[in-house]
């Protein structure tokens, strides 16, 4: 299990599943990011890319363990739900167990948040118990952006309405979320701040403890390789436009600096500090 340490918090990596991404030239995860173009990255193997082109990819929470605070950033997948995204078949994993094993059993966690509402940040907010479905953290509040909130509320399409059904709405219904904004304060060395593109309301969650710094990312970077190509988008972006000005501004904030990044989709090593690398930049694990 990966976890870093910022100053008095702690952040551990708690997988759900590994997702490879092939190459698809009718239905491109990422168009620009073909198994040529990935070669003229080379520090993005093997950790990140295959010999083959495949991008890999994470499904994972990250446990935050502040002083006084435990909170769990974005919920995965879910099991015994099928979704489109894993061919309609569903889960079984023991995802529960190892939030156990890193100390943190569900009923300890304080807050939730989800840095968006797809279908991978949002699985774990409900479980089957039996024949019923109940929250999965049912001591803790949840944060749901309300921009997030409103605009996925209107959408009515048939990918996003069953996950907002079964995963989102339900939290409200039991009196267990709060809707935020996306500059909300969490605590003294926890904040969201807004990265949108992706979706219109994400946010990302910055961590500052005695001096120390990190980034959880979210989705507005998918893969490391947008590190070094930060205009390469992903088809799931509601705005690309905006998601690349808002990967290509962070990046430069960040480069060079202490600030860990964290990245919510990166394989393992998961982490790490953005450096220069001639025209480009990179991630130094």
């Amino acid at each position: 299990m990966n976890s870093w340490q910022i100053g008095e918090v702690k952040v551990s990596c708690i997988v759900e599943t590994d997702l490879p991404v092939p190459y698809h030239e009718k239905y491109p995860f990422m168009a620009a990011a073909t198994p040529s173009a990935l070669k003229e990255i080379p520090w993005l193997y093997p950790n990140f890319v295959t010999d083959e082109g495949v991008l890999k990819l994470s499904i994972h929470a990250l446990l935050v363990e502040a002083p006084g605070l435990r909170l769990l950033v974005d919920t995965c997948i879910g099991n015994d739900k099928p979704r489109k995204l894993i061919n309609n078949e569903s889960l079984h994993t023991d995802f529960l167990q190892d939030l156990t094993t890193a100390g943190c059993p569900r009923e300890s966690i304080d807050i939730v948040v989800c840095t968006h509402l797809h279908v991978d940040h949002v699985g774990w907010n409900r479980m089957r118990e039996g024949d019923r479905w109940i929250p999965t953290f049912p001591n803790a509040r949840y944060l749901i952006g309300r921009e997030e909130f409103e605009y996925w509320s209107a959408d009515s399409s048939d990918n996003q309405r069953p996950i907002m059904q079964d995963s989102v709405t339900p939290i409200f219904d039991c009196g267990l979320a709060d809707l935020v904004e996306t500059n909300y304060i969490i605590s003294p060395n926890i904040r969201l701040f807004p990265t949108l593109g992706h979706t219109p309301g994400h946010v990302s969650v910055m961590i500052e403890s005695e001096g120390k710094k990190a980034m959880i990312t979210g989705d507005f970077m998918h893969h490391p390789c947008q590190i070094a190509r930060p205009d390469w988008a992903v088809s799931f972006d509601e705005d690309q436009s905006a998601a690349r000005t808002c990967r290509k501004q962070i990046i430069e904030e960040v480069a060079d600096s202490e600030v860990l990044i964290i990245g919510t989709h990166f394989a393992s090593p998961t982490a790490g500090k953005i450096i220069r690398d001639g025209n480009y930049y990179k991630l130094l694990s």
